[in-house]
């Protein structure tokens, strides 16, 4: 009887840990939660796990923490070469805001040499990597945009060689908003040819929303862009830069309190986020949301919450991640506060922040 009553308690504790660890596991996956990516590699379960995860913040933009684990799924698969094709890829802090200096570049080169060195066990990620080897092959002779139309032109035929590879198709999609010069807008207008289909195919991905809201960032297409915009933050939730990038569209066609309330709440993730991996400093994308609050406020005539985050920017010192933008996004606040009140005397005060980024400064 007293071996069974031990039994019982032992069993009832197994199965009280077993809820507690599932509760938790549930409770991590929720709070990481970062859409659904399509890529199986030739990795074991355990880094295909790590890889797809690391995916999707690459999908989100959510640098520099892509580099922390592409870098780490070597540790655990020593074979996994295409996770250096991940590392390559994450170095651009952002592909969409270039350029690049050679020490940035030169790194980037150095992990796709390191991938095809480990060997690629399947001739299509052995594919992957030689694609984004083109943007930087030659880095020191070749300039960027012809290294950038390049990297554009082997996405679109890695894309024609697996036509089954849904990730090939919305990386060409995302090269084809690397090479658009804001002369034509043809290439943006091919993305989205790609990118809507595969919307409706899978809805929870989030690179194709993410790159469908940068396709149409722009004022004649913005309005084709708000249902991507309404559920991009929802499919990503645990990335700032989701939950900021509705924003962008909100902001194009006027949808101002919106656009406050998409950077209000990616302000907070940001921040939660940087307190528990107790960075020193601020991601780069809080500056840039400020930037973006800033505006709408002024649209709304809130000056004085205008004039909060004025003092808000002023308190961001060291910024982590894409810092050309985000220092950039620092001087932008208090530029656009005054500027756009016709303030010229207090314009006239404003001063340079000593960056070395000749936009910020």
């Amino acid at each position: 009887m007293k071996s069974k009553l031990i039994s019982a308690v032992v069993a009832s504790l197994f199965a009280f840990a077993s809820a507690a660890a599932l509760g938790h596991d549930e409770a991590q996956q929720k709070k990481e939660e970062l859409g659904q990516v399509l890529f199986k590699t030739s990795c074991t379960p355990e880094a295909q796990k790590e890889f797809e995860r690391a995916l999707g913040m690459l999908h989100s933009f959510w640098f520099p923490e892509t580099i922390k684990v592409f870098t780490a799924i070597p540790q655990t698969d020593p074979g996994c070469a295409i996770a250096y094709w991940g590392l390559a890829v994450s170095i651009r802090p952002n592909p969409l805001v270039g350029p690049w200096d050679a020490a940035t570049l030169k790194r980037g080169l150095d992990a796709v040499d390191k991938g095809l060195a480990v060997g690629p066990k399947t001739e299509r990620e052995r594919d992957w990597l030689l694609a984004i080897q083109e943007f930087y092959k030659d880095f020191d002779k070749v300039d960027q945009d012809t290294r950038t139309t390049n990297y554009a032109n082997a996405m679109e035929a890695l894309a024609k060689k697996y036509p089954n590879d849904v990730e090939a198709k919305i990386f060409h999609a995302l090269a084809l908003n690397e090479i658009f010069d804001h002369k034509s807008m043809a290439p943006l207008l091919k993305a989205i040819s790609i990118l809507e289909p595969l919307d409706k195919k899978y809805p929870a991905h989030p690179g194709i929303t993410h790159y469908l809201i940068h396709s149409y960032d722009f004022a004649p297409i913005a309005a084709k862009g708000v249902p991507a915009a309404n559920k991009y933050a929802k499919i990503a939730p645990a990335a700032p830069h989701a939950v900021h990038m509705p924003s962008h569209i909100y902001s194009m066609v006027g949808m101002w309190k919106e656009s406050i309330a998409s950077n209000l709440k990616s302000n907070q993730v940001s921040r939660d986020f940087s307190t528990q991996a107790k960075l020193d400093g601020v991601l780069a994308g809080v500056p840039h949301a400020l930037d973006f609050m800033q505006y709408a406020y002024l649209q709304l005539g809130q000056d004085s919450n205008g004039k909060a985050l004025v003092e808000e920017s002023a308190q961001v010192k060291k910024v982590i991640g894409p810092i050309s933008a985000g220092n950039t996004a620092r001087a932008a606040v208090p530029a656009r506060y005054y500027l756009e009140r016709q303030d010229w005397k207090g314009a006239a005060q404003l001063q340079a922040l000593g960056t070395p980024f000749p936009a910020a400064e």
